[in-house]
């Protein structure tokens, strides 16, 4: 669904006990919701194997950012990357989901200094084009997303803060840590946090970058005095 400013916007509730028993009673129905996302991964390949420069211009957004809602904490803003002579567009976006932080999962293609005057921090996590993220990426990300809607006790829905992530189309990197925090922080199963990327970001995360995903293992641990990041993939 789009609202009213044009930002397709998902919203997800997850309850942890239901998607447990859901997911987990009927072996059948996980296969065919795994194989589903392969064949479309595969029927896509060409189109989401490398992400290609965006339409964005001067005075124009690539493509519509698309809004990741779960829970009671988790909101994301995913992006295409901007250029220096559109990033004010992206910013008056980011303004109106309150984005309180950026990571830029993509080479830089704009300077910071009008995001930070806007009250937006910018992280640089970049890794290559059509891979998974390494370790040190996965351990930065993770703080970022635990520190920012972890220690904020905003109840108003208004002011909660949101995080944008963009790589350089918006369909491979940046879904793909969106995709880790789900599993990370809402105990989501890894092919439901594709399928619900892919539901409202059509052609996110490549053949290569979901195989990645379906063997992610959940390690990371809030930062509440227990433990600290860690992440092992098997």
């Amino acid at each position: 669904m789009t609202n009213k400013v044009g930002i397709e916007q998902a919203h997800f509730c997850n309850t942890s006990s239901h998607s447990t028993n859901s997911l987990r009673s009927s072996s059948n129905r996980s296969s065919s919701v795994k194989d589903n996302l392969k064949r479309s991964s595969s029927s896509s390949r060409i189109m989401m194997s490398k992400e290609g420069p965006t339409n964005g211009g001067m005075g124009t957004i690539g493509t519509k950012p698309t809004l990741i809602e779960v829970g009671t904490k988790l909101r994301f803003l995913i992006m295409d990357a901007p250029r220096q002579g559109n990033l004010h567009l992206y910013i008056k976006e980011m303004r109106k989901h309150s984005v309180t932080d950026m990571v830029r999962a993509c080479e830089p293609t704009y300077q910071t200094g009008e995001l930070q005057t806007a009250g937006i921090a910018v992280h640089n996590m970049e890794y290559p084009d059509g891979q998974s993220p390494p370790r040190e990426i996965i351990d930065a990300w993770s703080k970022v997303v635990d520190h920012t809607f972890y220690t904020n006790t905003a109840e108003d829905h208004k002011t909660r803060p949101c995080i944008a992530v963009h790589c350089v189309a918006g369909l491979g990197r940046a879904p793909v840590m969106v995709a880790i925090a789900l599993i990370e922080f809402e105990d989501m199963d890894p092919v439901d946090a594709v399928t619900l990327i892919r539901r409202y970001r059509r052609g996110a995360i490549n053949e290569k970058q979901l195989l990645y995903l379906e063997k992610y293992k959940k390690t990371y641990r809030k930062n509440n005095g227990a433990e600290s990041s860690c992440c092992v993939i098997s």
